[in-house]
């Protein structure tokens, strides 16, 4: 039987092949998950209220693949679920480097009056007091989700960036529900201490 272009059977046969030493895999793997990345890209993009005015989703997806390609030179990925972590990585950083390239002091979006939009479906519900009020307060909690450690961010993507329901993240992660929502809460509760403080200063 066939196996459908796109699937986890397929991307795990290609990250099979990279790990053996065929570098052509990490092409084929960008290629044959081309159609869930931008989904991936998509989904993160709408956290970035403030930067959708500037950027269309094709020039992130691009610019994001190319950090991602680049990755995959330095990073041993050995799962389906790794892979699209470290990509979920890289989309966030390029999102992240391009608000500091519209909205730092000589940005054209720091000096440009536009209306916040906030995000279409950030997924996993926060806190009133989790959420940033800010470009300065948006810019720190996505670079606080990257500093999380590796079981809580990888929790925080597939709840806030990737709008998993927590019992659909659970299955993802193959941990029980439990397990998921203590994660949950221990990023959320780092989160508002991060902002609690930003805002305190």
């Amino acid at each position: 039987m066939a196996i459908a272009r796109g699937t986890d059977t397929e991307l795990q046969g290609l990250i099979d092949l990279a790990l053996a030493g065929d570098e052509s895999a990490k092409d084929a793997l960008l290629q044959h998950s081309c159609e869930r990345l931008l989904r991936l890209t998509r989904r993160t993009f709408r956290n970035y209220p403030y930067l959708r005015r500037w950027e269309a989703t094709d020039d992130v997806f691009q610019n994001a693949m190319v950090r991602l390609h680049r990755a995959l030179k330095d990073v041993r990925v050995e799962s389906v679920r790794h892979f699209f972590n470290l990509a979920g990585i890289q989309i966030r950083r390029e999102l992240t480097d391009l608000t500091r390239h519209y909205f730092g002091p000589e940005g054209d979006g720091a000096n440009h009056h536009t209306d916040q939009q906030p995000p279409d479906d950030p997924g996993g519900s926060l806190d009133r007091s989790d959420e940033p009020e800010d470009l300065t307060e948006w810019n720190l909690f996505h670079e606080q989700c990257d500093r999380l450690p590796d079981d809580e961010k990888e929790v925080v993507t597939l709840i806030y960036y990737q709008g998993l329901t927590q019992d659909e993240a659970a299955r993802v992660l193959g941990i029980s529900v439990r397990t998921l929502k203590r994660r949950w809460f221990s990023a959320r509760m780092q989160l508002h201490e991060v902002l609690k403080d930003d805002r305190a200063g």
